[in-house]
């Protein structure tokens, strides 16, 4: 899930579907219905750290200056 939101975040459509991934996780919610709400907010823990190492633009030294004038 974390894959899925970082690669949401940055535009990145995925190509790749996996029956076997998809079935095992029908499997955990057999046992247990709220897996996935405990899977999805660690996802997107997750996925706000990893996506806080990306580079921001920095602000250009022309953009200062125009508020001085």
């Amino acid at each position: 899930m974390a894959g899925a939101f970082v690669c949401a975040s940055l535009g990145i459509v995925p190509t790749v579907r996996h029956a076997d991934y998809i079935g095992s996780w029908l499997e955990v919610l057999r046992e247990d219905n709220r897996a996935v709400v405990r899977a999805a907010s660690a996802a997107s823990k997750a996925a706000d750290f990893l996506l806080g190492f990306q580079q921001r633009p920095i602000a250009s030294v022309d953009e200062g200056d125009e508020e001085a004038a």
